[in-house]
């Protein structure tokens, strides 16, 4: 039976009708799991019931497929279903929104990572039975997407400290994700050291000194209470922010005026634009950031937004939840 195509769809449609037409098709919506995630693990063996029962009480019938990371993309490329629900962190939603962005196919979005950022920015509830509802009640909504090289990210990327914190949490693999960070980051700290950055954006070349290139998909907030926020997904744009060259402890104070809403721009970024698109040069293979998990990239590095290039549902509007 020939799939109905949700390409021109509205900005915002109610999920009821999307969800009609699914009905209407027949075959239960995919929910393609990545099992090694925190929350999914723990789960264990009562990950597919509980999964499969949320839906149910959402009036919706789930095939849950619990897969490894390295099966993910596989996993997702093999679904044609107008709507495929993913579960994990947003490394996992990363990875499945690059091959959805190029298809006529809605991501669903079951919260099950550490931190969520992109549920939270889009409103969806955190637990099981409040995200399966939202798939269930909620609305279509065209985002953007961040772009590096061949990579697309939800979040953000970033070159520098914040990569080697990862492989050095990585290392902890044993300990929970957010007690590894500890001693991960007094190690990092300790070793801190400025880089060196040639970058290209708006047709001029700057160079940078700086221990952080973050690059954000969308405007982050600043302000006390909003850190990490963004106030859209659809606007077009990438934030740049590279830290200015500190010492460890300058740099932990920085975080705690960014944390407090004391932040200086003049003094703790060396620079902070907003860029459709930008160059970091180099050469050879170096750590790149995306959406919390590293991986190793070629310089130099492209990055771009591809603007509203990923339908995904989020809340209701009358029901969106604070972050």
């Amino acid at each position: 039976m020939e799939q109905p195509c949700f390409r021109n769809i509205p900005s915002s449609v109610p999920q009821s009708e999307l969800m009609a037409r699914l009905r209407a098709n027949g075959p239960p919506i995919p929910v393609i799991v990545n099992r090694q995630g925190g929350t999914a693990s723990r789960l264990g063996r009562k990950l597919i019931s509980e999964i499969t029962a949320a839906f149910a009480e959402s009036g919706l019938c789930a095939h849950v497929h619990a897969v490894r990371a390295a099966e993910l993309a596989d996993a997702v490329s093999s679904e044609n279903a107008p709507v495929v629900v993913i579960g994990g962190g947003d490394g996992t939603l990363g990875t499945a929104a690059n091959i959805l962005r190029r298809t006529d196919q809605v991501l669903g979005i079951l919260p099950l990572g550490t931190r969520n950022h992109l549920a939270r920015e889009l409103g969806l509830p955190l637990d099981i039975p409040g995200a399966a509802r939202a798939i269930a009640e909620g609305a279509v909504r065209r985002i953007d997407l961040g772009c590096a090289g061949d990579r697309v990210f939800v979040n953000n990327c970033s070159v520098g400290i914040y990569s080697r914190l990862v492989r050095e949490r990585e290392r902890r693999h044993h300990l929970p994700k957010w007690l590894a960070t500890l001693p991960a980051a007094w190690h990092v700290l300790r070793a801190l050291d400025e880089q060196h950055f040639r970058l290209e954006w708006d047709g001029t070349e700057h160079r940078l000194k700086s221990p952080l290139l973050f690059i954000g998909n969308n405007r982050y907030s600043l302000e006390a209470g909003r850190l990490g926020q963004r106030d859209s997904m659809a606007d077009g744009t990438l934030s740049l922010a590279a830290v200015e060259a500190v010492q460890p402890l300058q740099l932990t104070a920085m975080a705690l005026r960014l944390i407090v809403g004391r932040a200086d721009p003049e003094r703790d970024f060396a620079a902070l634009e907003d860029v459709a698109e930008l160059t970091v040069y180099g050469t050879g293979l170096r750590d790149v950031a995306l959406d919390g998990e590293v991986e190793r990239m070629h310089f130099p590095l492209h990055v771009s937004i591809l603007p509203k290039a990923l339908s995904v549902i989020a809340a209701p509007p009358k029901a969106r939840q604070p972050s």
